[in-house]
């Protein structure tokens, strides 16, 4: 087993261990996990044990036994079109697997499937937009590729106005609910319309996002998994936004409707095209702070990524393509890992580094998404 101590984390947060040899992972309803003296959840994934650490310095076990009968993360499908996560009979947020129209009266071509809104602060606000008027291509969190090409032709997967690609969600693959996190795996497909035979897929994309039972704040990860879907290669070309991207609600827009904080101390002013491990977003809704952080790993293609912070809209990108013209080429996967804590209040820097020092493996081993 993995014996790392988290000396200066004050709250709870997921760690990863191994199995000691001999536990048998096929039957995780006969292992239990401790921190120290105090029992904890535990889950079982991939060979590997996932258990909340209580936020105090600790050596966590994993053991023979039958553990205790501790609160689930919920994974619910609500109408056919979403799948609703919840922990304590709070929502946290919402997938769209369902192609989802725009407002009434606007063009068809911006209906999107495949992406996460509303997502909510513990107390129940949200933060996040869904097609605003002056960003009809913006969905809550999603993710896209702007300036592309595909066999040689233009492909805008981001602006949906272009008529170059859309995205869609083919399948949810997988559900899953338990004490330590919940979550899904779906399929994506990016498709370019441009071509001289009619639309064709050009990427292949997996999503599993895993959203776990924290009830001071709400953290998940996503981990975006992409493949070439023929023998041609997708050529993203530089440019100033493309990737994972968050719309943040109506109460941020403005240029003092939400402010922004990097781990390398950059705000709105000055934090547009620069790099940094984490990223903090926060303003009123409804009258109340509320704040998401964005924290890249260390295993993300060109980490510390660079970032589009908007100057007066409530926009926050990691821009992978600022760092000059790359490819997503056959048989190499794409992979990118984020995790999103959403509070109600807005913490400090030292908070916020914590967090990433859990996800990144400096405090604690990493997060899902190997």
């Amino acid at each position: 087993m993995t014996l790392l101590v988290a000396l200066l984390l004050a709250q709870e947060f997921p760690v990863e261990v191994a199995l000691p040899a001999g536990l048998d992972a096929s039957k995780p309803e006969k292992l239990a996990a401790f921190w120290d003296e105090k029992e904890v959840p535990v889950q079982i994934a991939g060979g590997k044990a996932f258990l909340l650490a209580p936020g105090k310095p600790g050596r966590p076990r994993v053991q023979p036994g039958a553990p205790k009968d501790f609160p689930r993360v919920d994974v619910a499908d609500v109408d056919g079109k979403h799948l609703q996560i919840s922990f304590g009979g709070r929502a946290i947020l919402r997938y769209n697997y369902g192609t989802i129209r725009p407002p009434e009266g606007v063009d068809p071509v911006f209906e999107r499937s495949g992406y996460l809104h509303p997502i909510w602060t513990p107390s129940g606000r949200v933060l996040t937009n869904d097609s605003p008027r002056n960003h009809l291509h913006h969905h809550g969190l999603w993710g896209a590729w702007t300036s592309s090409e595909f066999e040689g032709r233009k492909s805008n997967f981001w602006e949906s106005i272009e008529k170059q690609g859309k995205i869609e969600c083919v399948k949810v693959e997988e559900t899953f609910s338990g004490p330590v996190f919940g979550g899904f795996r779906a399929r994506h497909r990016f498709i370019n319309l441009n071509g001289p035979d009619g639309p064709k897929a050009a990427l292949e994309e997996t999503w599993e996002v895993r959203v776990y039972a924290l009830s001071d704040r709400f953290v998940f990860d996503l981990v975006s998994t992409q493949t070439c879907a023929t023998a041609q290669p997708l050529v993203i070309k530089e440019y100033r936004y493309g990737g994972i991207g968050f719309r943040g609600p109506g109460d941020w827009e403005g240029k003092k409707g939400c402010s922004f904080l990097t781990s390398e101390g950059k705000t709105r002013t000055d934090g547009h095209a620069t790099r940094a491990r984490w990223c903090l977003m926060g303003g009123k809704v409804s009258g109340a702070d509320c704040s998401i952080a964005f924290l890249g790993h260390p295993s993300d293609f060109r980490y510390p990524q660079p970032m589009r912070i908007h100057p007066d809209e409530p926009f926050f990108n990691w821009a992978v393509p600022q760092g000059g013209d790359f490819s997503i080429e056959p048989g190499k996967p794409y992979v990118a890992r984020y995790r999103f804590v959403v509070s109600d209040g807005i913490p400090d820097a030292g908070t916020v580094e914590l967090d990433w020092k859990a996800f990144s493996g400096s405090a604690a081993t990493p997060g899902p998404g190997k």
